[in-house]
């Protein structure tokens, strides 16, 4: 039995990637949404064929609303959508502190961080809704546990984005909690993905390993685990949290 479409925007690689593979082992008829690179897409994707599911790689620029509106016509495509994975994003700047970031740079990082989050739990809603007719389903965001920490330092614009998708995440779940969806975020901590080495720092989780009271950074799967169990039935009575998997940082 199939339990509906699931979107994952930036599903080619990292957490995105471990969640598209959990998702189609679970029943999930899977879009892999990806920005630019379409080999990890198509990877992702004959990885859950080859296990026996269903999956399809869409290409679309989170923060274009004209992108993401193909996205989802291709989610409708392939079935009936029954949940949202927010997890495309990036740093946007070098490292460092506020004051030496280019603001074009940052314009852009909040685009895809913030805006883009937005464009796609819009259309989510708009399809999921009982007050549109749709079945009810859940939206799981990915934020950061920078959030919390401030990034000083590193990612202070980052983390800034990330709080505005906490916020988003428990506005919308009081919006539409009476209308069949439940709406979460977790928070990763370090987690071992190609986000550290794109920045340059591909030393760091290694590096904050340390800071970390398990002593050790995650590993992707670890938090798409989380993300799988906040999609599903056995999170029925949860919305509007931001579950913590970090290591205890």
């Amino acid at each position: 039995m199939r339990n509906g479409v699931v979107v994952v925007t930036g599903g080619g690689r990292g957490i995105g990637a471990a969640v598209c593979r959990l998702a189609g082992a679970a029943g999930y008829d899977v879009v892999v949404n990806y920005a630019a690179d379409r080999a990890a897409a198509d990877g992702v994707v004959a990885e859950i064929e080859a296990a026996g599911g269903r999956a399809v790689a869409v290409g679309a620029d989170v923060a274009d609303e004209a992108e993401v509106d193909r996205l989802f016509k291709a989610a409708d495509e392939l079935g009936v959508l029954a949940g949202l994975v927010n997890n495309a994003g990036i740093t946007g700047n070098t490292p460092g502190r506020l004051d030496e970031q280019d603001v074009d740079v940052v314009r852009r990082m909040l685009d895809v961080n913030v805006t883009g989050v937005f464009l796609c739990a819009r259309a989510a809603v708009r399809r999921m809704s009982i007050r549109y007719g749709g079945p009810g389903g859940a939206i799981v965001n990915v934020s950061s546990a920078a959030a919390r920490l401030g990034g000083p330092g590193e990612w202070v614009m980052y983390a800034g984005s990330k709080a505005a998708v906490e916020t988003m995440t428990v506005g919308l779940a009081k919006e539409v909690g009476t209308e069949g969806i439940r709406v979460n975020a977790v928070s990763p901590g370090v987690v071992e993905t190609d986000l550290h080495a794109a920045a340059g720092l591909p030393d760091r989780p290694s590096r904050l390993a340390q800071l970390i009271p398990m002593g050790r950074p995650g590993q992707p799967v670890e938090i798409a685990e989380g993300i799988l169990w906040l999609l599903s039935p056995s999170a029925s009575y949860v919305t509007g949290a931001v579950l913590n998997i970090s290591g205890g940082r």
